[in-house]
C-alpha cells in the first residue's frame, strides 16, 4: 500500500498478442496507491499531462500531494515484469556446476547433495534472501520456486520472497522414492501431511482478499514422476481436485533416459503425459517445464486439459536434454512461458532464456522439412518472433500462471509489476549518437521516437543485463532496482 497515486508518463512496451506488441512513447499510466493500473492515455505530451489527469478526477496544481509524478528521461522506457515460470531456489548455489553430465546423473550427483543441505533453516534462510535479491535485480518480478524436500526451508523460502516483494508460487518437492536415503520423505503420508501444512502456512501469511492478488501463492510440486509413488501421485491428485484454486508443477519429458524409466514405472500409460492426467494432474494452473520429447497427440492432450508449458531452453542445452518444439505448441494452442531452471541452467532471469529461445526457434527453422505449409502451422518450424518471444516472458508466463487477469501486460485492472529501462549502463548497449525518445523531444516526430524505442527495446532484450534495469515494481511498490 503507497501513500499517494502515481503518474508514470513516457515510452511503453508491452505485449498484446503472440504477434503484436504495443509501443507508445507518449504514454500515461496511472496507478492507485494500492497498486493497480487505473487507467492509461496514449499520445499525450507533456504539456497534457494536467489535463488529462484531471479528466479522470486527479488536480495537478502543485498542492496536492497525493498524486506523485514520475517522467522518463534520456532512452527510459517502461515494460511489464519478467515472469520465470520454473526455477529451483535451492539450486541456485550450483549455477555453473556439473557441465559434465546429462539429467539423471546431474540430480544425483549435483542436485540432490546440494538440496539435502536445506534441512539446515539457517543456511537455508541466508540461500534464499541472496537468490530473492538477484531474480529480482535481473527484472523477474514473479518466479514460480520449487523449494527443496523440506516443509520448514519451503516455509522460509515463502516468508522471504514476500518480505523482499516478490510476487511468487512457493512448491515444496514431493519425493517418496528414486532419491537417496538421506534425502527422501519417509512415506506418501508424510509428503501430503508436510504439503497441506505448507499450504496453510503460506495462506495465512498472504491470506486472499483485497484488490489485489496475494502476492505469495503455494503451489503443489511433484517433482517428476519418478520421484513419486503411485500412492503420492494419487493423493496430489485428490488434493489439487478438491481445491481447484491450487497451482501445480512439474516435470514434463525432459530427457530420453527419464521418459524411459517413468515407462516403465507406469506400465498402463502410453506416455509421459498420460501419467499426470491419470491422476488429475493436467489442469488450467498446472505448469509443465520443459516437455522436450512431446509427440503431437500429447501436445494435444495438455491443450485440451489447459495446462501450460514452461520453456527451459538454456538448461536443455546445458545437460544435453534436446530442444523443445515451441512453435508446434503455440500452433497446438497451448501458452508456454519461459523458465531460468536454476541450476539446470547456467543464468539467473528471464532475458538469457528469451536469447536462447530465439536461438533454438532458429536451428529447428533451419533443420526442418520441406513439407508443405498449413493453416494450422503459424508458428512450427520458423523462428520467434519478438512479439512472441515477449510474448512469453510476460504474458504468457502469466497466463500459465493462472495471473492472466492480474499481471502480464498494462492493461487497466491489472497490477503495476513493471521495469524502468534506462539502456546504456551495460557495455553490450549501444546507443546510437543523437537518439532521444523522451516525451519532450521536440527534434523528432512521435514515429520517429516509435522507431527509436524498437530499436532500443530490441537490444534490452538481447544485449542488456541487470545493469540497464534501474526500477523494479511489484504491486506498485519499489522493489529493487540498480538506480541508487
Amino acid at each position: 500500500m503507497h501513500a499517494s497515486t502515481t503518474l508514470y508518463h513516457g515510452p511503453i512496451v508491452h505485449s498484446l498478442s503472440l504477434d503484436e506488441l504495443e509501443y507508445a512513447v507518449d504514454a500515461l499510466v496511472c496507478v492507485s496507491p494500492d497498486g493497480i493500473i487505473n487507467w492509461i492515455e496514449r499520445n499525450v505530451d507533456t504539456s497534457e499531462i494536467q489535463d488529462r489527469a484531471a479528466s479522470h478526477g486527479l488536480i495537478l496544481d502543485g498542492t496536492n500531494n497525493a498524486v506523485e509524478i514520475v517522467q522518463l528521461g534520456g532512452h527510459e522506457f517502461l515494460c511489464p515484469g519478467l515472469i520465470d515460470t520454473h526455477t529451483h531456489a535451492p539450486q541456485y548455489p550450483n549455477l555453473g556446476l556439473g557441465q559434465e553430465y546429462q539429467l539423471l546423473d546431474w540430480l544425483s550427483n549435483v542436485t540432490f547433495p546440494r538440496e539435502a543441505m536445506f534441512s539446515d533453516s539457517t543456511y537455508a534462510t541466508a540461500v534464499y534472501e541472496e537468490v530473492v535479491k538477484r531474480t529480482l535485480a535481473v527484472g523477474v518480478t514473479t518466479a514460480s520456486y520449487y523449494a527443496s524436500l523440506h516443509e520448514s526451508a519451503s516455509k522460509i523460502l515463502a516468508e522471504t520472497t514476500l518480505r523482499a516483494g516478490q510476487r511468487a508460487l512457493i512448491g515444496k518437492c514431493n519425493m517418496d522414492r528414486n532419491c537417496p536415503p538421506e534425502y527422501r520423505e519417509p512415506s506418501a503420508k508424510d509428503s501430503i501431511e508436510a504439503t497441506r501444512a505448507l499450504i496453510s502456512h503460506v495462506r495465512a501469511i498472504c491470506p486472499a482478499g483485497g484488490p489485489t492478488a496475494p502476492l505469495v501463492q503455494p503451489c503443489v510440486t511433484p517433482r517428476f514422476a519418478l520421484s513419486c509413488t503411485s500412492e503420492l501421485m494419487a493423493s496430489l491428485g485428490e488434493l489439487v481436485a478438491e481445491d481447484p484454486s491450487l497451482h501445480l508443477q512439474t516435470h514434463l519429458s525432459e530427457n530420453t533416459a527419464e521418459i524411459k524409466e517413468t515407462l516403465d514405472l507406469f506400465p498402463d500409460c502410453e506416455s509421459y503425459t498420460a501419467v499426470y492426467d491419470k491422476y488429475g494432474m493436467l489442469r488450467k494452473g498446472t505448469i509443465l517445464a520443459h516437455c522436450v520429447w512431446l509427440s503431437p497427440a500429447e501436445m494435444t492432450v495438455i491443450s485440451d486439459r489447459h495446462a501450460g508449458i514452461s520453456h527451459c531452453p538454456t538448461s536443455n542445452f546445458n545437460l544435453m536434454s534436446g530442444g523443445a518444439r515451441v512453435g508446434a505448441m503455440l500452433d497446438e494452442g497451448i501458452e508456454v512461458g519461459l523458465g531460468s531452471d536454476c541450476g539446470g541452467g547456467f543464468a539467473i532471469g528471464i532475458l538469457s532464456q528469451i536469447r536462447d529461445a530465439s536461438k533454438l526457434s532458429k536451428m529447428i527453422a533451419l533443420n526442418a522439412s520441406t513439407s508443405e505449409p498449413s493453416k494450422k502451422r503459424k508458428y512450427s518450424d520458423k523462428p520467434l518472433s519478438i512479439p512472441a518471444l515477449f510474448h512469453m516472458a510476460t504474458l504468457g508466463g502469466a497466463s500459465i500462471c493462472n495471473l492472466k487477469d492480474r499481471i502480464g501486460n498494462f492493461e487497466a485492472g491489472k497490477e503495476f509489476d513493471a521495469l524502468r529501462v534506462t539502456p546504456g549502463a551495460s557495455p553490450g548497449f549501444f546507443l546510437d549518437v543523437g537518439e532521444d525518445t523522451t516525451a519532450t523531444s521536440g527534434s523528432k516526430s512521435r514515429q520517429e521516437r516509435v522507431e527509436v524505442l524498437k530499436r532500443n527495446f530490441e537490444r534490452f532484450l538481447f544485449v542488456s543485463d541487470d545493469r540497464d534495469i534501474a526500477d523494479v515494481w511489484v504491486q506498485g511498490r519499489r522493489v529493487a532496482g540498480s538506480r541508487s
